[in-house]
């Protein structure tokens, strides 16, 4: 089992409701994302479990290639020539450090590389996995990586995650029209706001789905454009040429990692907690004792 860990402590910081340590510490986004996994892991039982990372959740080698990669989540630095910074909510970022020092005490796997996002992550770890993949998001860009044949499948949180959705092959069929490896070069062309994708001007999800399923992949269908006697139409035929520069680059851009070598990590999921002694420091400085609790529980196999 992969987390998208961003995905689902943004979603637990905004889907819980405020609480805090005795000290006045936030711990909605900490508690919330321990009774996920604590749900995920009781309803599923991994034998291995990773919190996926952004080490670096807007890769300058992407912003290279498409400048508006997400820029519209970037908070610009008043002075000076400081980075780029996402933007996150005061309240949930002092609860991230938290978050690392009670998976770190639990055990939990957390796995990033550096000049990658968690996405990345999670595409190198379900590629080749040689067992059953579930990975758990709300992005739907990790659909590219639904894999029958190789029991690659997506968990989609995006309702929530007491109300998943299990994202097959069938599933994405019968949404897009499109196969699941066809995913990337669909959202390439249609464009996703939400990354600062612009897309094929002129080009949404029923063009991109009808020049995939006639010319297979953006290679096809670039070839095809250029082609005075493919039976591509003279609309799409100009959106995709007037498009080049774009479709050079952002495919690159799109399709996720498989490549990051993570050979050497303990992916197991841990039975029992690997520091118990600093996990429970941390459930009474930051009352996080029932969350805690309950996730023990899981682990173990014998409730949650």
């Amino acid at each position: 089992m992969l987390l998208d860990t961003a995905s689902m402590y943004f979603r637990a910081f905004y889907g819980v409701p405020e609480i805090t340590a005795d000290d006045g510490t936030p711990v909605n986004a900490v508690r919330g994302l321990l009774d996920f996994i604590s749900r995920l892991v009781g309803d599923y039982r991994p034998t291995h479990l990773v919190c996926c990372w952004d080490n670096d959740w807007r890769p300058q080698w992407r912003v290279d290639l498409i400048p508006s990669y997400k820029a519209h989540r970037v908070e610009q630095e008043v002075a000076g020539e400081a980075p780029d910074v996402e933007e996150v909510p005061d309240p949930l970022e002092v609860q991230i450090p938290i978050i690392l020092d009670v998976l770190d005490a639990f055990g939990i796997c957390v796995l990033g590389a550096d000049g990658y996002e968690a996405d990345d992550v999670i595409g190198s770890l379900a590629t080749g996995a040689g067992m059953p993949v579930d990975v758990v998001t709300g992005d739907r860009d990790l659909f590219q990586l639904v894999d029958d044949e190789a029991a690659v499948r997506v968990l989609y949180i995006a309702r929530g995650v007491g109300n998943h959705e299990r994202v097959t092959r069938d599933w994405v069929r019968a949404k897009y029209d499109i196969e699941p490896r066809q995913y990337a070069d669909f959202a390439t062309l249609r464009g996703d706001s939400s990354d600062g994708l612009p897309g094929v001007a002129g080009v949404g999800e029923k063009t991109a789905a009808t020049l995939l399923n006639r010319f297979d992949d953006m290679d096809g269908i670039v070839t095809a454009a250029h082609d005075p006697d493919s039976d591509m139409g003279p609309g799409p035929r100009g959106k995709i040429k007037a498009a080049a520069d774009y479709l050079e680059a952002a495919p690159t851009v799109v399709a996720v990692a498989r490549d990051i070598d993570f050979a050497d990590a303990d992916l197991a999921l841990p039975r029992v907690a690997r520091d118990p002694d600093a996990l429970a420091d941390l459930a009474d400085r930051y009352s996080l004792t029932s969350a805690v609790e309950r996730l023990r529980q899981a682990l173990a196999g014998d409730g949650g």
